[in-house]
């Protein structure tokens, strides 16, 4: 059977409820590899959530359902503050990116609190915003930036980034609506260690299953790379997602 955007692979997937240090629960969801440790974790920061960026914005949910099955990976999705999803909605409100630190930092402490493995930060858009603001945490092994916007954060949270010697990966599309390779590169470069790829014909928002792949197989080479390049296609048990948000 070829993966399909709504094809779901087997994992051990529960509820989660995060617990800020200003006293917010925050909805979310960890999905397991489903009968082995995780040999890596993603923290998944998703896109601004004014634009209707939530932990189901759909590159962040494919990595969910492929992922923990297809590279032995465990992946943390979560809604922050006053986002909301199909799992249900954050307390509190929005908070420009700002208030959004305790966030970060409760769904790191739950890494480290269920003892998960190799935390990787991957944000999308705003998510990227955090994880360069707030994510340079001790616990943290790197970054995964998915269309960097470079708005909200700026050259002092590059340079923490810089200093930490934490990689950093941003995957940049040519026709980006706010940050193209070329100006990436530029902006990036007070990280010695980050690694931009452009990636050909791509838009801010990922949509296609071709570039749905490009993004997963990059995030997997760099966070399990032996399980890297991912399959294809799959012949165990799956379901399908038959909700609207399946495309």
């Amino acid at each position: 059977m070829e993966i399909r955007a709504s094809t779901i692979l087997p994992a051990r997937r529960r509820d989660i409820t995060l617990h800020t240090a200003d006293g917010l629960n925050l909805v979310g969801e960890l999905a397991l590899p489903e009968d082995r440790a995780p040999a890596a974790t993603l923290v998944c920061l998703h896109p601004l959530p004014t634009a209707e960026g939530m932990m189901d914005s759909h590159v962040l949910r494919k990595a969910a359902y492929r992922l923990p099955a297809l590279a032995d990976v465990a992946v943390l999705r979560f809604n922050t503050r006053g986002t909301t999803s199909r799992r249900g909605t954050s307390d509190g409100t929005f908070g420009e990116g700002e208030a959004e630190r305790f966030d970060v930092a409760a769904a790191i402490e739950f890494v480290e609190f269920e003892e998960l493995p190799a935390p990787w930060l991957l944000g999308w858009s705003f998510g990227t915003e955090l994880a360069l603001k707030w994510g340079c945490d001790p616990e943290v092994v790197g970054a995964l930036l998915l269309s960097p916007p470079l708005h909200r954060a700026g050259n002092t949270d590059l340079d923490t980034w810089a200093a930490s010697g934490k990689p950093v990966t941003a995957l940049v599309p040519e026709f980006d609506d706010y940050l193209r390779p070329p100006e990436a590169r530029e902006r990036f470069a007070r990280i010695p260690q980050a690694d931009v790829v452009g990636v050909d014909n791509a838009k801010h928002l990922w949509v296609g299953e071709p570039y749905v792949r490009i993004v997963l197989n990059e995030i997997v080479r760099r966070v399990n790379p032996q399980c890297y390049p991912l399959p294809t296609e799959w012949d165990g048990p799956h379901e399908r997602d038959t909700s609207s948000l399946a495309r």
